[in-house]
C-alpha cells in the first residue's frame, strides 16, 4: 500500500537528505513543500519524481489542501539564521500553527516534528526563543500522535550554513580564523544519520521526545582542523581574540543583509554546554556514521559536495 508523506521545509538540509532516502522506497509517495524559490527549483531538479509545492506556510493558502489523504507529515520547516525576529516567529511558530490546523482539517494520523537541541540551551537568541515556543505548542497537540526529535548542530550534503559555510570559506581566504582558543565543545550530527532516524520513526510510528545529539564530542577548534585535514584547502588556521572576531562579524553583517554566520551565533557557539546523549542507534535501529567518515562523505563525494542551498 502506497503511503503519502508530506515534508515541509523539503528543500533545506534535512529535507533534501530525507527525500533522497525515502524516495528509494516504491511504496512511498512524497510531497515536498518549501517557500524558497531557488531551493525549490533545486529540489525539483534533484527529485523530479516527487510532487513539489512552493508556498509560504506562515500564510494560509491552497497548500493546506495538499495535505488531504496524507498518511504522515514531517514538520521540518525552520528559520535558522537571519537578523529579524519576525522571520523566526513566522517560519518556526506561525507556520507550525497553520500546519497543525491543516493536519486536523484533513485528519492526518501521525507527524514527526524536527525540533532542536537549543531548547536545552543557555543561549537567548531569535532561533532559540522561536524553537522553544514551537515545541511548547507541539506539546499541546495531544490529538495527533507524533514524534519530536531534537538534533544538535547538523552537517552534510546541501549544508549552506554552519560547517558547510565554514568549509567553503576555507577555499576563499588565505586565513581561517578561530575565536579564542577554540575549546568549545560541539556535538556535530551527520544529517545522513538524522534522515535515517526520521525514516525509522515514520516506519514504526514512534512517539515521544528524543534528544538526538552527535555521539562524538569534539572541541570546535579540533573539528575545524579535522575538516581542514579532510579537504586540504589553501587557508591557514589562526586563532583570533574573541572580541576581534565578534567585531569582524558585526561589520560583515552591516554589508550583508542575510549573513550565514552572525554575532548571535558566535555568542551561542562559545557557551560552555553539552546536550543529552542517548543510544539513538539502538532506539531507532540504525548504525551511526563515525565523524571522520561522515565528513569525508560530505565534502569529498562528487555527487553532492558542490551543491549549495541558497537562503
Amino acid at each position: 500500500m502506497t503511503r503519502r508523506i508530506i515534508i515541509t521545509g523539503a528543500a533545506g538540509l534535512v529535507g533534501q537528505n530525507l527525500i533522497a532516502r525515502l524516495k528509494t522506497n516504491p511504496d512511498i509517495k512524497i510531497v515536498g513543500i518549501d517557500k524558497h524559490p531557488t531551493n525549490t527549483a533545486l529540489l525539483r531538479r534533484m527529485h523530479p519524481e516527487i510532487e513539489t509545492i512552493e508556498a509560504d506556510l506562515a500564510k494560509p493558502g491552497p497548500w493546506m489542501d495538499a495535505l488531504a489523504g496524507a498518511d504522515a507529515l514531517v514538520l521540518n520547516q525552520a528559520q535558522i539564521g537571519g537578523l529579524h525576529e519576525q522571520e523566526f516567529t513566522d517560519n518556526n511558530v506561525t507556520a507550525t500553527e497553520n500546519i497543525v490546523a491543516a493536519m486536523r482539517k484533513h485528519s492526518i494520523p501521525y507527524f514527526v516534528q524536527i525540533s532542536s537541541s537549543v531548547v536545552h540551551s543557555q543561549a537567548d537568541d531569535f532561533y532559540t526563543r522561536s524553537k522553544t515556543a514551537q515545541e511548547k505548542f507541539i506539546d499541546t497537540v495531544g490529538d495527533i500522535p507524533h514524534l519530536i526529535l531534537r538534533p544538535t548542530l547538523m552537517f552534510g550534503w546541501f549544508d549552506r550554513k554552519h560547517l558547510g559555510w565554514l568549509r567553503r570559506f576555507m577555499d576563499r581566504t588565505a586565513i581561517f580564523p578561530i575565536p579564542g582558543d577554540g575549546k568549545f565543545i560541539r556535538q556535530p550530527l551527520y544529517v545522513g544519520d538524522f534522515a535515517a532516524i526520521i525514516a525509522s520513526g515514520l516506519a514504526s510510528r514512534a512517539t515521544g521526545t528524543y534528544d538526538i545529539s552527535g555521539l562524538e564530542q569534539i572541541h570546535y577548534g579540533d573539528l575545524i582542523q579535522l575538516i581542514h585535514d579532510t579537504v586540504k584547502p589553501k587557508a591557514r588556521i589562526v586563532h583570533l581574540p574573541y572580541h576581534l572576531f565578534w567585531a569582524l562579524l558585526f561589520v560583515y553583517g552591516k554589508f550583508n543583509s542575510n549573513p550565514p554566520f552572525t554575532t548571535r551565533q558566535l555568542e551561542a557557539l562559545v557557551i560552555p554546554e553539552t546536550f543529552p546523549v542517548i543510544d539513538w542507534p539502538e532506539i531507532f535501529g540504525i548504525k551511526a556514521t563515525p565523524l571522520r567518515t561522515a565528513l569525508e562523505e560530505t565534502y569529498l563525494d562528487a555527487r553532492y559536495s558542490g551543491i549549495v542551498l541558497d537562503f
